[in-house]
């Protein structure tokens, strides 16, 4: 079974599967505009581009085949909502994991625009 322990003094999170403890720290690359995961064998990565109106469009979402189904791809869309939310910027769920994302999580609409 899966647990995740945080660590409140790195900021970091780590998974514990099979007894062994893998850092699940989400990087920014704001430059790169993307948000990602270092993985065992990839990255797992929530990409977005600045719009004209200056919103986040959330564009793509993907994570390796390997470590699908473990919640890695909802802890992107989630840490990149708290960012818009945290800058008081609009976001357009372009991609589908994040369309579902905001979907199910109704905390988020007053930052998404559905235009």
């Amino acid at each position: 079974m899966e647990e995740a322990f945080p660590t409140p003094s790195t900021g970091r999170s780590y998974t514990c599967t099979n007894d062994l403890y893998i850092a699940m720290e989400i990087i920014h690359d704001e430059e790169d505009t993307r948000f990602y995961i270092i993985l065992e064998g990839g990255e797992a990565e929530l990409t977005y581009s600045i719009t004209d109106q200056g919103h986040m469009d959330f564009d793509h979402t993907f994570v390796p085949e390997q470590h699908r189904g473990q919640g890695i791809a909802d802890r992107l869309v989630k840490e990149g909502l708290e960012h818009a939310q945290a800058c008081k910027c609009m976001i357009v769920p372009s991609c589908p994991v994040v369309e579902a994302y905001v979907k199910r999580h109704k905390e988020y609409d007053a930052i998404v625009n559905w235009d």
